[in-house]
C-alpha cells in the first residue's frame, strides 16, 4: 500500500466540505467527549503536545511572552471542528478569546456545559465553516485539529478555513498522513488491534499527506508551511512532538499581511 494520489485533487460541483455520517458518528459519542479513558481517550492523550504546538507558533508569530500563563492574551481564536471542546478550553485558559464551531449539535451542547461548569466563556455555535466564512469573520488564529481526514473534499475545506484567517494571522492543521504507517498504526492498530478508537472512525483513502496538505494552504493564500509530527511512545505510554510526521502530523501556516 502507498500513498496513492487522492483524487480528485480539485473539487467538484457535488463536493462539499462536511459529511453527514461523520456528523452523525460523532454526535452518537458526544457524552463521552469528556472521559479520559472513553472513546476519545487518545485525543485527550495528543492535548498536550498539540496544544504546546499552538502556543509555540503562536507566541513566536505574534511575538509574545512565553513566561506568562494567558500568552494568547488580546488574540481571537476559532477552533473548526471542536467536538466537545478539548481544545477551545485550554485555548481559552491561555488567554485567547474563543470561537468554537462543529455541525453537531449534541457535541456542541456538551461542550457548552463543560465550559460553564469550569466558569470558561466559550462563544460555541452549530454552524459549518462556511456559515462562518458568509459573515465574514477573520480571527488571529485558526485551529482545525483532527477534522481534515473526515471531509470529503480538503481543497475546498482549506479554503474556508483559510478565510477566516485574518491578514496577519495563523492557521493550524493537525491530520494523518496517507502512508502505509499510518493505515497499519492508524486503523488496524488503533481501531482493530487495541480498540482506542471504534471500528470506522478513519478511511485511509481520505488521509492527507503533508505535501498535499501544503499545497491546499498555500493555493488558499496561506504560506510558510512548519510541520511538526506527533508520534506514541508505548513504554511511556505518551505523545511526543518529533520531526516524525508518518502518521499524526502537525502544520502551521501563515496568512500575510494587507498591503
Amino acid at each position: 500500500m502507498t500513498a496513492a494520489k487522492r483524487q480528485p485533487d480539485d473539487p467538484t460541483p457535488e463536493s462539499t466540505t462536511l459529511d453527514p455520517k461523520e456528523v452523525q458518528r460523532f454526535s452518537r459519542l458526544a457524552s463521552e467527549w469528556w472521559d479520559p479513558n472513553g472513546k476519545f481517550r487518545p485525543l485527550h492523550q495528543i492535548g498536550p503536545p498539540r496544544l504546546s504546538f499552538i502556543r509555540d507558533q503562536a507566541v513566536a508569530h505574534f511575538g509574545r511572552d512565553t513566561k506568562t500563563l494567558k500568552p494568547l492574551s488580546g488574540l481571537t481564536a476559532l477552533d473548526i471542528g471542536c467536538g466537545g471542546g478539548l481544545v477551545s478550553e485550554p485555548l481559552t485558559r491561555m488567554g485567547a478569546t474563543v470561537t468554537a464551531i462543529d455541525p453537531s449539535e449534541r457535541n456542541i451542547a456538551i461542550a457548552k456545559s463543560h465550559a460553564e461548569a469550569q466558569g470558561l466563556s466559550v462563544d460555541y455555535r452549530s454552524v459549518r465553516v462556511e456559515d462562518l466564512a458568509a459573515e465574514g469573520r477573520t480571527f488571529d488564529i485558526v485551529a482545525c485539529l483532527e477534522v481534515v481526514e473526515h471531509v470529503p473534499d480538503p481543497k475546498k475545506f482549506i479554503a474556508e478555513c483559510a478565510s477566516l484567517v485574518r491578514p496577519g494571522g495563523l492557521a493550524v492543521f493537525s491530520t494523518l498522513n496517507r502512508t502505509f504507517k499510518a493505515w497499519a498504526l492508524a486503523i488496524v492498530g488503533a481501531e482493530y488491534v487495541l480498540g482506542w478508537l471504534p471500528r470506522g472512525t478513519h478511511q485511509w483513502d481520505r488521509f492527507v499527506t503533508p505535501e498535499e496538505l501544503a499545497r491546499y494552504a498555500e493555493a488558499a493564500g496561506l504560506a510558510a508551511p512548519h510541520f511538526e509530527g506527533i508520534t506514541y511512545a508505548p513504554m511511556r505510554d505518551v505523545w511526543t512532538r518529533n520531526p516524525d510526521t508518518d502518521v499524526n502530523y502537525l502544520m502551521s501556516v501563515k496568512k500575510p499581511p494587507a498591503a
